[in-house]
């Protein structure tokens, strides 16, 4: 499977224009381009999305030359019209970057010549679709082989066997980051490996906040000039600021009250619960470490659910089946909800999730006694609360 790597959403820091920018230029040849334009694309801080910045017709051959001004070392994609992926993604580390690319081969990237930067992305994007494609294969032989029942020794091995793979590309990624010699490329590889940690069945951890921001410190202490990423991380540590104060606000508040359709499209009222203890499980059937900490869960419902206990569960995920099916699969016998929006459900804002698995432990109030319960300190909890 080829993996597309998109322009991370939080690459946000492309430099403004002005009169005292430097100018470069990138030119090359799209083998087997039916399009009549190309087009330079650079990374928007305001709109977060690509902004054009020059474009010029495709010769015959399939040369071309653009030419752009930027403040600093920026992101920049090539893309033919009417076409969503880029036919290359490049970083403007020197004033002439050649291009190669044939666009009728999928599996053969592109070749960048006088942009060491440049050539490093390249380097990086071909490693990590090998990578996440050998952990893809075999989280499909997962699927193949997992039964509602309990697995076997082979299932469980091959299940070890993806998890190591897994957490292998993700030293990779953060090794890659810190030795990286471009602040461009360290921010593209730590926007490209939370997308990828959000696709179903890969097994990957996003990285939490505070790592993400650790990485960004990081990055902005090795690159003290690059004024884009100072700003990248000023804002991200504004936005961090109120999110934090939110979180350690949430135990000994009423929880907020949420209504969502249950698997049958009936609708769940969180205030309904009122009367009993109740643990709001936030997961999802595609979040590997949900699913792996489900056990646990299943084990705490079964040794309180007599105790004046229930769970709710609120699951992210985006379609109807793979929710049914891990429910099934898994074992989870009490109430699941879910608007099925992914993380635009309005819930995550309103518990200020930051990833999942994520609970909160409600008492027959409604208030937040605890949260983040997981594993043994899950049912140690319980066994205090509910004596």
């Amino acid at each position: 499977m080829k993996f597309t790597f998109l322009l991370p959403i939080f690459v946000l820091f492309a430099g403004c224009n002005n009169t005292n920018d430097k100018g470069f230029t990138v030119n090359g040849k799209i083998k087997g381009a039916t399009a009549d334009l190309i087009f330079l694309e650079e990374a928007s801080l305001g709109s977060m999305q690509p902004v054009i910045v020059d474009s010029a017709r495709l010769q015959k051959d399939g040369s071309f030359t653009l030419h752009a001004l930027s403040k600093e070392e920026n992101l920049y994609v090539l893309r033919l019209t009417q076409q969503i992926n880029p036919v290359a993604t490049i970083i403007n580390d020197s004033k002439e970057i050649t291009v190669e690319a044939d666009i009728t081969n999928a599996e053969k990237p592109y070749t960048v010549k006088g942009s060491p930067a440049s050539q490093s992305l390249v380097d990086y994007l071909s490693t990590s679709n090998t990578q996440l494609s050998h952990i893809y294969n075999m989280s499909r032989q997962l699927d193949s082989l997992r039964q509602p029942t309990a697995m076997d020794s082979s299932v469980l091995a091959l299940q070890m066997k993806r998890d190591a793979a897994a957490n292998q590309f993700t030293t990779y990624v953060t090794d890659f980051i810190s030795e990286s010699k471009s602040p461009s490329l360290s921010i593209f590889a730590l926007g490209s490996y939370q997308s990828y940690a959000s696709n179903q069945g890969l097994g990957l951890a996003p990285l939490s906040q505070q790592q993400m921001m650790d990485v960004i410190n990081n990055a902005a202490a090795k690159f003290p000039k690059h004024e884009g990423l100072a700003a990248l991380k000023t804002s991200l540590q504004a936005k961090q600021a109120p999110q934090a104060a939110a979180a350690n606000g949430l135990i000994g508040q009423p929880a907020p009250d949420f209504t969502l359709p249950d698997v049958n499209g009936k609708p769940v009222a969180l205030s309904s619960f009122k009367g009993k203890y109740v643990l709001v499980d936030f997961w999802a059937a595609w979040c590997g470490p949900c699913r792996k900490e489900n056990p646990n869960v299943v084990q705490a419902y079964q040794q309180f659910k007599d105790k004046n206990f229930t769970i709710l569960g609120v699951s992210l995920d985006k379609e109807k089946a793979p929710w049914q099916k891990a429910i099934a699969d898994d074992g989870l016998s009490w109430t699941h909800v879910s608007d099925l929006k992914f993380w635009d459900s309005h819930v995550v804002p309103l518990y200020n999730i930051q990833g999942i698995p994520y609970n909160v432990l409600l008492d027959p109030n409604g208030v937040v006694i605890a949260e983040n319960l997981r594993g043994e300190e899950l049912s140690r909890k319980l066994g205090e609360m509910l004596k």
